[in-house]
């Protein structure tokens, strides 16, 4: 097999694939949480969050397809576990079944926290002139920020 040529070394490809499985674990634990909440939202508002969930959780399943293939682009092995995502992930699992309206404050916070580490991400794969990563994390980011806000505004 041939070494790896695409113009970033070995040494910032492993940190940007240290960023990106950040990334995928907060993208995969706020899906989780976000399939959870679609299950078990009661309420006034239950057609229109339990809709707005299914749309937001299909969203991250393909996100964290292209998440785990950059990471695998860069030649890095891509996390997959709970175990490991729970230790990566900055969002925080929920105990039990919180309220509509505390599901759309979790859900928006969560949101909030990729779009902090779409962030740190971008900045390292600026550095790294990795063009591909910061395209996706970008992408990733407007995604996060608009979604949050939309959240946002249901309890306002």
């Amino acid at each position: 097999m041939s070494k790896m040529d695409i113009g970033i070394s070995k040494s910032d490809r492993e940190k940007i694939a240290e960023g990106l499985k950040h990334l995928l674990a907060d993208t995969y634990t706020l899906y989780l949480q976000t399939h959870n909440f679609h299950w078990n939202v009661t309420g006034p508002q239950f057609r229109e969050l339990h809709l707005m969930f299914e749309e937001h959780y299909n969203e991250l399943a393909l996100a964290v397809d292209d998440i785990a293939e950059r990471i695998r682009t860069l030649d890095v092995a891509a996390p997959g576990t709970y175990k490991e995502f729970a230790r990566l992930s900055k969002i925080e699992e929920v105990e039990g079944v919180p309220s509509a309206k505390e599901m759309v404050d979790l859900l928006t916070h969560g949101h909030e926290t990729v779009v902090k580490t779409c962030r740190d991400v971008m900045k390292i794969a600026q550095g790294a002139d990795d063009e591909s990563t910061t395209a996706l994390v970008s992408d990733r980011m407007r995604v996060h920020e608009k979604t949050a806000w939309m959240l946002r505004v249901l309890n306002k």
